[in-house]
């Protein structure tokens, strides 16, 4: 069985089997979950010397999809994200760490040219070669980050109490990832 430590090389991510997407509260009362279906990705991996290592994704922010396509549409407006203005989201390592079948990837997150020092730790499912001789390695990750941080602050009071949108936002990976020769 393949160990991160075994990994070396360069991998693109394949969105084809991948997902980037994210969760939050609405109303204080129930969660919306979306994705972004347009981004890429490569990663360099030296699992023996993970600091050789690097990892950079740029995600589209106006492919993000939440099945609604009125909130779809506030989201990208200045009120969000800003499309027009700031259309891409990137993610650049800085240091990855492992420990066991887990590697933190530590990265500077940019959304609205706002730039946060993020750690997602990802969790290692695997690596396989597939029916097309391509060798593939899987992982999954999630890491809770602040609206507020990234000067997405738009909201709404409820007559209840509490905020329309909550702050957290929970940004979720499924990752296949695919050697290049």
């Amino acid at each position: 069985m393949t160990q991160i430590t075994d990994l070396k090389g360069t991998y693109t991510l394949d969105p084809s089997h991948s997902e980037v997407g994210f969760t939050t509260r609405h109303a204080m009362v129930t969660k919306v979950r979306g994705a972004f279906s347009d981004y890429s990705g490569t990663a360099t991996i030296d699992g023996a010397n993970p600091s050789a290592s690097s990892l950079e994704v740029t995600v589209q922010a106006a492919s993000i999809d939440t099945r609604s396509a009125d909130r779809d549409a506030h989201v990208r407006s200045a009120d969000f994200f800003d499309v027009e203005q700031y259309p891409t989201i990137t993610f650049r390592s800085t240091d990855f760490a492992v420990h066991g079948d887990t590697v933190d990837v530590t990265g500077d997150l940019t959304i609205k040219d706002v730039t946060r020092s993020v750690t997602i730790p990802f969790e290692f499912n695997g690596a396989a070669t597939d029916p097309f001789g391509h060798e593939r390695i899987g992982f999954e990750g999630k890491v809770d980050v602040s609206r507020a941080d990234f000067g997405l602050t738009w909201n709404a009071a409820l007559e209840t109490g509490g905020f329309l949108v909550s702050d957290k936002v929970t940004l979720e990976f499924e990752v296949s990832a695919v050697k290049q020769a």
